[in-house]
């Protein structure tokens, strides 16, 4: 039957007409295609952004020291608040460890001594200066041995502490022969005999803790025996010791001993060493020897040398009775078989004892155990005069909290936090990931600044360090890494310990516990977004450029709304800063953000100058 619409009924369409429709058609899509891809008429605008913008390599941004040469790129609109200087007297400004405010506090258990930042109203809000002829570092190694005077000019310790071969002035620069208290002849004649009882060589030892580190000649020296040391030493009457260590490029902080606990999460160091701290072990019941014992690994070694070691010696050295040592001697003894630790070494000076692996063989009093809590919760907590419990082991011959193995194997092998599952949200198949991610992205830095990897940056810091994966990628002896793992994120920094990297529990809405000028590199990974809502974003920049020397590099990766807020704010700091995509490509939105902080020096009447 024949249609009224179709009078032909099936009759086949010419091979001509299917033709011509079908070519017509792949015309039109070819043009739609080509106008929106960017090339077409249609879309002159991405033609012009195409053709300008070059996101993987810098072209203007120079990473080199040149002092005042650097050409401002691309400053941020609107126009942005410009910071002014801080009065020259805030060369060395160290918030939250301000002898004015220091002064306040009770001195008992040197609370006068530990953080205590600046309420609101109190804050400075401008850019704290370089003193006066400040230089580039060194590089290492040579900075291990010898500083600029004029970026730390303070010559007391070398009337001190003279004797002792601390450190010695000569012409314009600081020599440190590797002396101290204990080891005035070297530190490496002292780690020599460290390393006759403990296994430094082999990399069973990779970090350690030297508490009251003076000028961090023994992190120092350990660095070549690919130790890396996290020292620490109050801001008080021995002038600049931490600020000689990060100037040297050896892993330092500002910190003490005092009434709460230290900012490092459970079994985090393989050693820890006392060379003439004078903390007082035996004080408060032993509170401080355990918060020692809280930190050291099960399996590691604690080094006292020093009071009481060796009294019958320097009894009247020290100007104490010989009855008074004694018994100082025995109830350290005492306290160290209650913290299941076996004496392993005294001779001269130095005592050795080793941490047992695990609980099977001791013998402690259940009353004096804490009580369960997060062990890693350390943030401001009051430290207790109780014993941290070893983590349950099924065997004796088990390490409690798991093996580890030998560095550098340590560094991308599953660490026993994640492996026994006790890392909320991260397996062992998540970790290796985040390894791979994090090498790709510091090959893309790498990219940007060719300087990255080079011993020009040797002090770096990562302010939201996660598992470690950009520590880990960025390993090298020309650079040492501050991993911080803010208060308000998720809690990993044991997984840094136990893949042999440092680091350091930090709240980002307070001061750093360092002074001003000590880190070559900054990466901000997250920053911004993990504090949106927490504080300001102008007093963590401002933080940031008061810890980051004069020519140094940040980098900042985050979402590009974030940064923008970011960017507005550092167009007022005397930075240079340039907008990055993410690697890969401009369709992602995070993106990175680079700045490299001018140089420039602070003088009398609160104005600056440019020369050095």
């Amino acid at each position: 039957m024949v249609s009224k619409h179709n009078p032909t009924g099936n009759k086949k369409r010419s091979p001509l007409s299917i033709f011509a429709v079908i070519a017509l058609c792949g015309f039109f899509y070819i043009l739609g295609a080509w106008q929106r891809s960017g090339f077409g008429k249609g879309d002159s605008i991405a033609l012009e952004v195409t053709k300008q913008t070059d996101c993987n390599i810098f072209t203007n941004l120079n990473f080199e020291t040149h002092h005042n040469d650097v050409e401002i790129v691309e400053p941020s609109k609107p126009k942005a608040r410009v910071f002014k200087p801080c009065d020259v007297k805030y060369t060395d400004y160290t918030p939250c460890q301000e002898q004015d405010r220091a002064m306040k506090f009770p001195r008992d258990n040197m609370i006068y001594r530990e953080r205590h930042c600046p309420p609101e109203e109190e804050k400075l809000h401008c850019l704290v200066p370089a003193p006066k002829g400040y230089m580039t570092p060194f590089e290492w190694p040579k900075s291990r041995d010898y500083v600029h005077y004029a970026n730390v000019p303070h010559k007391s310790l070398t009337v001190e502490k003279a004797v002792q071969n601390w450190v010695q002035f000569k012409g314009n620069v600081f020599k440190f022969p590797g002396g101290g208290t204990m080891f005035p002849q070297g530190a490496d004649a002292y780690i020599d005999e460290l390393a006759s009882v403990i296994p430094i060589a082999d990399g069973s030892v990779r970090t350690a803790l030297d508490t009251g580190c003076g000028v961090a000649s023994w992190g120092a020296y350990m660095l070549k025996r690919n130790v890396l040391a996290m020292s620490f030493a109050p801001r008080d009457n021995h002038e600049a010791q931490v600020q000689f260590a990060l100037e040297r490029g050896v892993p330092a902080v500002i910190g003490v001993l005092g009434s709460i606990n230290l900012p490092y999460p459970s079994r985090a160091f393989d050693m820890a060493q006392c060379s003439r701290c004078l903390i007082p072990w035996t004080a408060n019941d032993g509170m401080y020897l355990m918060e020692v014992d809280r930190v050291l690994r099960p399996g590691g070694y604690w080094v006292l040398s020093g009071p009481p070691i060796n009294w019958k010696t320097y009894y009247q050295v020290w100007k104490r009775s010989k009855e008074d040592l004694k018994a100082e001697q025995r109830k350290i003894e005492e306290l160290a078989e209650r913290l299941c630790w076996e004496k392993k070494y005294e001779k001269g000076d130095i005592a050795i004892w080793r941490k047992k692996v695990n609980d099977k063989s001791c013998h402690r009093n259940s009353a004096n155990i804490c009580k369960p809590r997060d062990t890693d919760d350390v943030w401001y907590k009051k430290m207790d005069t109780c014993v941290t419990p070893f983590p349950k082991v099924s065997s004796a011959s088990e390490v409690a909290g798991g093996e580890l193995k030998k560095f550098p194997a340590r560094l991308f092998a599953v660490p026993p936090r994640i492996a026994k599952g006790l890392v909320e949200g991260v397996s062992a198949e998540s970790y290796q990931e985040d390894n791979k991610l994090w090498k790709k992205h510091v090959n893309a830095y790498k990219r940007i600044n060719r300087l990255i990897g080079t011993a020009r940056y040797r002090n770096v810091m990562d302010m939201n360090a996660g598992l470690g994966g950009f520590a880990a990628a960025l390993e090298s002896p020309k650079s040492w890494v501050m991993n911080v793992v803010p208060t308000i994120a998720k809690d990993t920094l044991g997984v840094v310990y136990e893949r042999g990297l440092i680091g350091i529990y930090h709240d980002w809405c307070e001061g750093f516990s360092t002074y001003p000028r000590t880190y070559d590199l900054i990466h901000a990974n997250g920053v911004f977004s993990l504090y949106q809502n927490k504080c300001s974003f102008e007093d963590i920049l401002l933080e940031m450029d008061r810890i980051l020397r004069p020519e140094g590099a940040i980098i900042f990766r985050d979402e590009v709304d974030v940064l923008n807020k970011v960017r507005k704010i550092a167009g007022g700091m005397r930075w240079d800063t340039k907008m990055n995509d993410h690697e890969d490509g401009p369709l992602v939105p995070e993106k990175i953000l680079v700045a490299v902080k001018q140089y420039w020096v602070g003088s009398k009447g609160n104005s600056t100058s440019d020369d050095e």
